[in-house]
């Protein structure tokens, strides 16, 4: 590809005419392109910047330069002018949202949870069962030790304020009690478990419920007032804390968790009341990925 630029004043013979032409009026240029050696696919429409085309007297080489002053004006007199290059780029780039690589579809997750909870409380579903809602003088203090596996079964998704996804809980818990009639509790539990997720936040809620089935070594049997009616009984779990994710592969959490153990009645038919555990605490947890991939999108 060739590329001449040159000036028709250069190109008259001088004389003193042409001297006063070149000192009123402004240069005229052209360009000669030879293409016939490029490809055509490198043919390519190119939009030229004006600035100041400075050519010698021998006319033998123009440079371009986006820099230097250029005059004009019908009066001839000279004005600064520096030509600014229009970039055509794009606008700013959204990162992405971190999030997605922690929250998505069939997801696996293993979870080891501890809990401390010695706070006693009425059963709030009391009136469901026609029992009174009262507090007992009978005080309990459980200590949960939970493995859970978790698989989150949906990608992120709804409205700003309740983004997020659900998984799917299942749970196997021994549960200590320090205070009590009782000693321990064996547990499998399941439930769901919503996770809050906030655009490129660390740190997100969640909200979670789960029941299941129980063993406990029953003291009402024996005379203790107040005890448990029966070693089989059901189990229910309500908490909600917030999650906090170093990586897609790692996280702690950390909330608050109330539980309930009851027969649902059962042991009134053989004539032990049941009078069941409600109580609630706080409860920390180690979460852990259990298989190395990301989500695609």
């Amino acid at each position: 590809m060739v590329l001449l630029l040159g000036s028709l004043s250069a190109l008259e013979t001088p004389g003193p005419a042409n001297t006063a032409n070149q000192q009123s009026e402004s240069p005229v240029f052209f360009v000669h392109l030879d293409t016939s050696s490029l490809s055509p696919n490198l043919l390519k429409p190119q939009l030229l910047t004006t600035g100041s085309l400075a050519s010698s007297d021998s006319g033998t080489q123009s440079d371009v330069s986006d820099s230097q002053p250029a005059s004009s004006g019908e009066d001839g007199s000279e004005r600064d002018a520096k030509v600014q290059p229009i970039v055509a780029g794009r606008g700013k780039d959204k990162q992405p949202d971190f999030n997605r690589d922690i929250f998505f579809a069939n997801k696996f997750e293993f979870s080891q949870e501890v809990g401390w909870l010695p706070i006693n409380v009425p059963c709030p579903f009391d009136f469901l069962m026609g029992d009174p809602y009262v507090l007992y003088p009978l005080k309990y203090t459980l200590v949960p030790i939970i493995s859970t596996l978790r698989w989150q079964i949906d990608d992120l998704d709804g409205p700003w304020f309740l983004r997020g996804n659900w998984e799917l809980d299942t749970s196997g818990a021994v549960v200590a009690i320090p205070r009590g009639p009782e000693t321990r509790y064996f547990s499998w539990i399941m439930g769901m478990r919503r996770n809050f997720v906030p655009r490129k936040w660390r740190a997100t809620p969640y909200w979670d419920w789960r029941i299941g089935l129980g063993n406990i070594d029953a003291k009402g049997p024996i005379g203790v007032r107040y005890a448990q009616g029966q070693d089989f009984t059901f189990t229910l779990n309500m908490g909600s804390g917030v999650r906090y994710n170093f990586s897609p592969r790692y996280a702690v959490s950390a909330g608050l968790n109330w539980m309930h153990i009851s027969n649902a009645n059962l042991s009134q038919n053989e004539g032990f009341r049941n009078v069941g555990i409600n109580v609630y605490g706080p409860v920390i947890a180690v979460d852990m990925q259990l298989r190395r991939h990301r989500h695609t999108e």
